[in-house]
C-alpha cells in the first residue's frame, strides 16, 4: 500500500512472460513533485537495476500525432542513467495495462523514444525505437584494462567482431567472446571494471557470442549501477544491432534474437530489428509482466 503522498511503485519483469524471468524494473507512472534525491532513494529502495519515473511531456512535444507523450527519467540505485531499454519496455506495458495498447513517446535525456504496444499471439508486446545508433573505436589500452578486469585474454576474443563502443541512447563497450564457454564463465573484478566504465561513461560492457547468423548470447556487467550483471539490457541490444550493421556482420533489414540472463536464472529473449537506414533507429521488442 502507498500513503496519500507516496507515489505508486509498480514492479515489472521485462523481456519475459513469467515474473521469475527477465529483468525487473520499477515504474512510477506519476512522479510529479519528486526531486532527484527522492527518486534516487526510491530506486535504491526498489533495488532493481533501474526504475523509470514519468512526468508531464515537455512543451515542445507534439500534440497532434496520435501518441501519448511523457517525460521519463531513469535511476539506478546509485545514479541517474540517460536511457534504459528494459525499463522502457516495462513502462510501455504498464501504460498499456492502464490505458490500453497504442503508441507512447517517451522523452528521455537521450532524446525521444517511441514505444508501440500491441497483442501478438496472445502476448502483449512492447517495441521501442531507439535513437539513431552510432559506433566509435576504443583505445587499445582501454580494451586491455577491460580484459584484465574481466580475466579474459586477447586470444579469447572473436576476431570477426572487434571491440567497439556502441551507442543507441547509452554507451556500451562491446567485447565478443570466441566461445560460448568463455562467455559463460563470468567472474570479474567489479571495482576495476566499474572504475574504467565510470571514467569512460560506459553504461554496461556488452559481452557477446555469436550463436548463428542472427542469434547471439549476451551478458552485460553493470557495476556503475551497483549491479553485478543485468539479465536483459534493451539499450545495449539496440546498440549491438547498430554495431553489427556498421561492422558488416549482418545484412539489414534483419531481426536478431538475443538470449540473456540464462546464467543468472532469469532467462530473457530480446528481439532486435535492424533497418537498412540506421537513422530510423533500432527496434527492440519484448513482453513484460507484473511481479506483484
Amino acid at each position: 500500500m502507498t500513503g496519500p503522498d507516496e507515489p505508486e511503485i509498480l514492479r515489472y519483469a521485462a523481456f519475459t512472460t513469467t515474473p521469475a524471468g527477465g529483468n525487473p524494473a520499477g515504474v512510477v507512472l506519476c512522479a510529479e513533485g519528486l526531486d532527484e534525491e527522492t527518486m534516487l532513494e526510491i530506486a535504491a529502495d526498489v533495488g532493481f537495476s533501474e526504475t523509470a519515473f514519468l512526468f508531464a511531456p515537455p512543451p515542445e512535444a507534439a500534440s497532434d500525432d496520435g501518441a501519448h507523450h511523457h517525460t521519463v527519467r531513469y535511476f539506478s540505485p546509485r545514479a541517474e542513467v540517460p536511457f534504459c531499454g528494459h525499463a522502457t519496455i516495462a513502462t510501455g506495458i504498464a501504460l498499456a495495462h492502464r490505458e490500453g495498447p497504442g503508441t507512447q513517446v517517451l522523452h528521455t535525456r537521450s532524446g525521444p523514444v517511441t514505444v508501440r504496444t500491441g497483442w501478438q499471439d496472445g502476448v502483449l508486446l512492447a517495441t521501442l525505437t531507439s535513437v539513431p545508433p552510432s559506433v566509435s573505436p576504443v583505445d587499445e589500452a582501454e580494451v586491455d584494462t577491460a580484459l584484465a578486469a574481466l580475466g579474459w585474454r586477447r586470444d579469447e576474443l572473436d576476431p570477426a567482431l572487434p571491440p567497439r563502443v556502441a551507442y543507441a541512447g547509452a554507451h556500451h563497450l562491446v567485447l565478443a567472446a570466441a566461445t560460448r564457454e568463455r562467455l559463460a564463465a563470468l567472474d570479474y573484478d567489479m571495482d576495476a571494471l566499474g572504475a574504467l566504465m565510470a571514467d569512460r561513461d560506459w553504461t554496461t560492457v556488452q559481452l557477446v557470442h555469436r550463436l548463428g547468423a542472427v542469434e547471439f548470447a549476451v551478458r552485460d556487467p553493470f557495476p556503475p549501477g551497483g549491479v553485478y550483471e543485468d539479465p536483459a539490457t534493451g539499450a545495449a541490444a539496440a546498440a549491438l544491432g547498430g554495431y553489427l550493421a556498421e561492422e558488416g556482420a549482418i545484412v539489414a533489414p534483419v531481426r536478431l534474437t538475443l538470449h540473456q540472463g540464462e546464467e543468472m536464472g532469469r532467462p530473457s529473449t530480446l528481439l532486435v530489428d535492424v533497418p537498412t537506414d540506421l537513422r530510423q533507429g533500432v527496434d527492440v521488442s519484448g513482453p513484460a509482466v507484473p511481479m506483484d
